[in-house]
């Protein structure tokens, strides 16, 4: 079985975003959900474009939840804060496919968030005049 060339993505570029977010107004439950999270992130991902590979977790005593989202751009993480009601977010997603911005809105979507709060740090090449490079 062969592959036609435009069906093959390369994500191989040293370009990117990356996605920093703080999500706020989030039901403490849903917030302690180890697997509703992890659900919720797989599927944000995949519907903006990303490639996950592994999802992994970690519930914490008494509460909280970290996700961890590996992909063939990059990675996302979720870090949550029941007890107030917030979590983090990040999302680095190397290459055009992906969207990550994307990724974190339909996070705040899933998760019936109040408050979203993000920036974009573009990265990579196409931003080399912007960065300084230090010896």
């Amino acid at each position: 079985m062969s592959i036609a060339p435009e069906a093959v993505q390369t994500v191989g570029l040293f370009s990117g975003q990356h996605v920093l977010a703080e999500i706020d107004g989030i039901d403490a439950a849903l917030l302690d959900d180890e697997v509703f999270l992890c659900q919720i992130l797989d599927d944000a991902l995949k519907r903006a474009g990303a490639t996950v590979l592994q999802v992994i977790s970690k519930q914490f005593d008494p509460q909280g939840v970290t996700v961890l989202a590996l992909l063939s751009e990059s990675h996302a993480s979720l870090h949550t804060y029941p007890e107030i009601g917030s979590v983090f977010v990040d999302v680095f997603t190397c290459g055009t496919k992906a969207q990550p911005e994307v990724a974190v809105g339909l996070l705040a979507e899933a998760m019936g968030a109040t408050t979203v709060q993000s920036r974009t740090i573009r990265r990579g090449l196409e931003n080399q005049n912007e960065m300084k490079v230090t010896p």
